[in-house]
């Protein structure tokens, strides 16, 4: 297996750059997820990695060994594509054995790797058809064994899921990820589902025009976004952002909408008047409690167990809550509260995190 590293990894096409600056560690049989909003750089990350493109600046190192300017061909990697890139002539056990065949590997090691790795996936019974006889989820696990079967020492995964349906995503998603950990494969995965990225990697690397705005744990980016961008991104329904005002000498922010919050955790920096952007997930908003905001209802989504609301604040800013059970009616005004302890706090002109 490999480690992965970059190291002040640029690009630019012209007078354009879409990659500033990008290092990042890859652990030896890590699974590292690059989540962002579409022209964020993640796929044109992805490809350097790959070799299918070339730094502008910066070097990239596959298990310690630097390969920036090497041919994908000579980094030992196996990618998965969006759109499967099966050969539509051969069987599924002849798209699985050509990279092999193309190695010169002997015709009784590829028949055993590729029964091992059909049995793996569940696919024996397919080896015979042709491309077009697999339905989408059976043409993704073809995929991934031509992958798997050739034991590179990094997977690569180009959304290798957004052909498929709601349904089959869900399954593919778990089966990608126990392959991953039983495997043992280093891997890059890019997506821009934020489902994806929390339930399948170890760590996030969450990508904003060209930057990675923060790479942590997936449960670290949720708990405490690095900025108002990772905090708006990472979440669903989105984190609601208000405006206010630190006071208190930084204990406490004066929200637009009204109620005055206190931090539970001690100050922030730069005391009375900074402005701030204080945010709250919709699913920590409360029916009863102190801080009071009324929200104008404009839409309710009742989805059985939970109701989802969507309104305006007085301030005119939108909220959104996440609530158990009950259905209020659209055009009501609801009163809401909002707890100091779910608070993350923001600096409004940076919108990087201010921490106690």
């Amino acid at each position: 297996m490999a480690t992965l590293n970059l190291s002040a990894v640029t690009k630019s096409f012209g007078a354009s750059t879409v990659l500033h600056g990008i290092d990042l560690n890859v652990a030896d049989g890590e699974m590292i997820v690059i989540v962002g909003a579409s022209g964020c750089g993640k796929s044109t990350l992805l490809r350097i990695v790959a070799g299918l493109e070339t730094p502008t600046t910066g070097h990239v190192a596959i298990g310690g060994r630097e390969v920036t300017r090497l041919e994908p061909a000579d980094r030992d990697i196996a990618m998965v594509f969006q759109n499967y890139a099966l050969y539509p002539h051969m069987t599924v056990a002849q798209n699985m054995a050509y990279g092999l065949r193309i190695r010169g590997t002997p015709k009784d090691e590829i028949a055993r790797r590729v029964a091992e790795t059909a049995g793996l996936l569940g696919i024996g019974p397919l080896l015979g058809r042709k491309p077009r006889e697999l339905s989408g989820g059976q043409r993704q696990r073809v995929a991934m064994g031509r992958a798997i079967i050739r034991e590179p020492k990094l997977f690569l995964f180009d959304e290798p899921l957004s052909n498929l349906d709601a349904k089959l995503r869900v399954q593919m998603r778990g089966e990608i990820r126990r392959l991953q950990q039983r495997l043992g494969v280093t891997s890059l995965y890019v997506t821009h589902d934020q489902v994806e990225a929390m339930t399948l990697g170890d760590r996030l690397v969450v990508m904003h025009q060209g930057r990675a705005a923060q790479v942590a744990s997936p449960m670290e980016v949720w708990a405490r976004p690095a900025d108002t961008y990772v905090a708006g991104f990472i979440g669903s329904p989105a984190m609601n952002l208000l405006g206010g005002t630190l006071a208190e000498g930084g204990a406490a922010v004066q929200l637009k909408a009204g109620p005055l919050l206190r931090f539970p955790d001690g100050p922030r920096a730069g005391g009375d008047g900074r402005p701030v952007t204080v945010g709250v997930r919709p699913e920590h908003m409360l029916r009863d409690g102190e801080a009071l905001v009324t929200v104008a209802l404009d839409l309710v989504e009742p989805l059985g167990s939970e109701t989802v609301l969507h309104g305006t604040l007085a301030s005119g800013e939108v909220l959104t809550a996440r609530l158990p059970g009950m259905v209020p009616a659209v055009g009501s005004a609801m009163p809401l509260a909002i707890p100091a302890e779910a608070l993350h706090v923001f600096d409004a002109e940076s919108g990087r995190r201010l921490d106690a």
